[in-house]
């Protein structure tokens, strides 16, 4: 039976080991798009977070913009960037100004959660819960902007500068609200398992269904954060798993009543993840998994995503 084609992307949180400082993580997230470029992933995205000691990115468009001009193809975007956050003109104008440095290659994926301590957020951009409330309306503005849409009082306004290709729109979550929010919008949905509790069959299908075709993204289209530790063998795998960074987001759940991929962590050698991999993938009805590999040691997890590569060149 033929196997299935799979598409890897890179999911990058942008980790400060122990020993590194902050110009060490951005140069490590340097090397691992640009050899992620090599090996034929699909996409490099960056998260956001803050305030948060282990990870380095607050920024993503910011580093988007330096990862971008050390690499040439690969797609680069947010993974996420936090909407709620932010006014939609100026999300527009940033990822307009990348996708005018990089034609093509830039994604804007979108979340609505607070990134950060409570505290954090508040300094950030005030009442954050008030600010979710109003994600159908800065979803609306933002895609306004996006195509060259949007009014204010009656007036149109351009998110300048505007690029050859609009960035491509995701929305990324982990239950059926966010899948709902990137069907009526018209986006791409990531759905991210990684930190879920519940498989994704459900978030996905409600995306699928519900889906309403937009300029930007004209049908469904899905992807899947999934955690992946890939190493040379199983028990090397296994043993780089169980010291893992932020484990209790993304280990497996074994609890009663939970989806037997809730929470999943794929530890393994390629041949071993290969079956992983492409069993999810039907069960998702996806071709694209977005990778994160969170590894206490940098070298290690370079060696995870050359070796998870492998399944590119072999596919």
């Amino acid at each position: 039976m033929k196997t299935r084609k799979l598409q890897l992307s890179v999911l990058d949180l942008v980790p400060v080991l122990d020993g590194a400082d902050a110009p060490n993580a951005l140069g490590q997230a340097v090397e691992l798009a640009r050899m992620a470029e090599r090996l034929g992933y699909r996409r490099y995205w960056v998260a956001e977070h803050h305030d948060m000691p282990g990870l380095a990115c607050t920024s993503p468009e910011v580093l988007l913009a330096h990862v971008g001009a050390k690499t040439e193809r690969i797609r680069l975007g947010s993974g996420a960037l936090l909407l709620p956050h932010y006014k939609p003109l100026k999300v527009a104008e940033s990822f307009h100004m990348l996708a005018s440095l990089y034609p093509g290659r830039i994604d804007i994926g979108l979340g609505r959660a607070p990134g950060g301590s409570g505290e954090a957020s508040l300094a950030l951009s005030g009442n954050f819960i008030e600010n979710v409330g109003k994600m159908p309306e800065l979803l609306d503005d933002l895609m306004r902007l996006l195509q060259e849409k949007y009014e204010y009082d009656g007036r149109p306004v351009a998110a300048r500068p505007i690029p050859p290709e609009p960035p491509w729109p995701w929305l990324l979550g982990t239950n059926k609200k966010s899948a709902a929010y990137a069907a009526r919008f018209g986006t791409g949905y990531a759905f991210g398992q990684f930190m879920s509790d519940s498989s994704g069959e459900e978030a996905l299908r409600a995306y699928r269904d519900g889906f309403v075709p937009s300029p930007l993204c004209p049908e469904p289209c899905a992807l899947v954060a999934v955690g992946i530790v890939c190493a040379d063998t199983d028990e090397e795998a296994e043993r780089l798993a169980s010291s893992e960074l932020f484990r209790g987001a993304t280990a497996a759940k074994e609890g009663e009543g939970r989806s037997p991929t809730a929470r999943r962590l794929l530890a393994g050698s390629p041949g071993s993840l290969r079956g992983q991999l492409e069993s999810l993938a039907l069960l998702y009805g996806i071709d694209e998994f977005i990778v994160v590999t969170m590894i206490a040691d940098y070298r290690a997890r370079l060696r995870s995503y050359e070796l998870l590569g492998q399944l590119l060149s072999d596919g």
